[in-house]
């Protein structure tokens, strides 16, 4: 068995992953630092699926760890792109009610925006229809974000990992951790690697409370995974979007709701849903699907949707008719009305978004989560928008971590 020795150990090479090893090494020059992945290379789950979009910090509650870091995170991660010439297109979003009584929703949105650091104006329909003619408005009013831009996720990625290793920081792909003992501050990997570490912090993201659980800690923490599909809109559609746009989205659950997508590219696409997947990486039909694992997140749902914990069920039903184009096609003809089933195409565009439950409280967690145990770090619940949070919220977990030792 090779042995190997680390002040810093990071598992799981997704944004959050690499953020933290940039801002470790920015804040301790000449400290061994490695980063143990399972895959081969870098994007293959949520990072790299992740739509590029930079969020303001409109949707969530003042004082949260998504509403301090998304505003500053934005302009950070759009500024780095800059610094390095990586794709960066500024669109602007506009945020529409797609029922009448939504307004005291914009209101809140509009409260939260201010306070979080984004800019933003209330505008009404003839406004929306100058800056998104093909946008519509139920209440005859909406959210307009000037300054949204998206950026080449996988670019961002591909950039990190070249800078961190033109500053010594170690990868190791094709690196997966089947084994700890937090005791010794050790683990062992799939390819028998045995690992010290002086300090570790697990972004695993998808597979991050799995990890904790190894480590003893976190057992209250399972993992629920949602598919997001996407369709793709048609170039012979002639329908034309200068930007993003989104619904008004219920506030009680962690998801944003059906919503176009614009790439740097230019390519379009709406999406996505939020129904629940039968595995951690159940991207395609069966591929991906874990019988043990989808037997407790069954359960968990079953658990949810029963006990109607944050209108879970109504929003089960809702998603559930996604699945049909037709249906998915009307969430989208919401936004924009001219848009019909026969404009949408099958897309190949998919994620699993690693929402968190509370198996005590049976709730799902709504913000970012950080639990320490001895010298681990677990960042768990690192859901949109944690790519566009990423720099300044990696910076909060290591000064955390590292002032209070």
């Amino acid at each position: 068995m090779t042995t190997h020795q680390f002040d810093y150990v990071i598992i799981g090479s997704g944004i959050v992953g690499l953020t933290i090893a940039r801002s470790l090494m920015l804040r301790n020059f000449g400290a061994s630092i490695a980063i143990f992945e399972k895959e081969d290379g870098l994007g293959f789950h949520a990072s790299g699926r992740n739509s590029g979009v930079m969020h303001s910090g409109v949707y969530y509650k003042e004082n949260s760890l998504k509403a301090k870091f998304c505003a500053q995170g934005s302009r950070f991660l759009i500024d780095f792109c800059e610094e390095f010439d990586l794709p960066t297109n500024r669109m602007g979003k506009v945020i529409v009610p797609t029922e009448c009584d939504q307004d005291s929703q914009v209101d809140l949105l509009y409260k939260r925006g201010v306070n979080n650091g984004a800019k933003l104006q209330v505008i009404d329909a003839k406004e929306l229809k100058e800056i998104e003619p093909e946008a519509a408005t139920a209440s005859g009013r909406a959210l307009y974000l000037p300054n949204a831009t998206v950026i080449d996720s996988v670019a961002v990625l591909k950039q990190l990992k070249c800078n961190l290793m033109e500053k010594g920081v170690k990868f190791f792909f094709s690196s997966e951790l089947v084994s700890a003992n937090p005791d010794k501050s050790e683990f062992t990997t799939k390819e028998n690697l045995l690992v010290n570490y002086g300090k570790l912090f697990n972004t695993a993201g998808q597979h991050a409370d799995k990890i904790a659980h190894l480590f003893r800690t976190a057992e209250q923490y399972t993992l629920l995974p949602f598919k997001g599909m996407y369709f793709s809109l048609k170039q012979s559609s002639n329908i034309k979007l200068n930007g993003l746009i989104y619904p008004v989205p219920d506030l009680n659950v962690p998801f944003l709701g059906v919503h176009s997508v614009k790439k740097v590219t230019g390519e379009v696409y709406f999406g996505p849903t939020a129904v629940p997947a039968l595995g951690r990486e159940n991207y395609y039909g069966l591929k991906g699907l874990e019988p043990i694992e989808a037997a407790r997140i069954f359960k968990n749902l079953s658990i949810q949707y029963w006990k109607n914990s944050q209108g879970f069920r109504n929003y089960a039903h809702e998603e559930a008719g996604r699945f049909l184009k037709a249906r998915f096609a009307a969430a989208a003809k919401a936004l924009v009305p001219k848009l019909e089933t026969q404009h949408l195409m099958n897309s190949k565009k998919v994620g699993i978004r690693a929402q968190l439950l509370n198996t005590e409280t049976k709730e799902l967690e709504m913000d970012f989560l950080i639990h320490k145990q001895d010298n681990t770090v677990h960042v768990l619940n690192a859901v949109s928008p944690a790519f566009t949070c990423s720099i300044p919220f990696a910076e909060y977990v290591v000064n955390d971590a590292l002032d209070k030792q």
